[in-house]
């Protein structure tokens, strides 16, 4: 597996709690290729800079508004990002 920066895993994360009905953390776990330990300190971030939530009850998490609008612009990054490196490789 390729080094993935941090704002990739994190954009992953949010990716994955955008269901409506939530996700649990085994589920990001596995799907998100991360370590335990990993993964309880990217939720922690996304927690406490209201990224992402967890629901106590259902014990799963949700991407916040300003989670989705973190997503909607790091999606436009990397689109410019990606025509960049077509034109530099041209």
């Amino acid at each position: 597996m390729k080094h993935r920066s941090r704002l990739e895993i994190i954009s992953l994360i949010l990716d994955i709690a955008t269901r409506k009905d939530g996700v649990t953390q085994k589920k990001i776990l596995y799907k998100a290729y991360l370590s335990y330990q990993h993964l309880k300190e990217y939720l922690s971030l996304l927690q406490e800079n209201g990224l992402i939530y967890y629901h106590g009850e259902g014990r799963v998490f949700r991407t916040t508004d300003k989670g989705l609008y973190f997503l909607n612009l790091y999606g436009k990054l990397s689109d410019v990002v990606a025509m960049t490196n077509n034109i530099i490789i041209r």
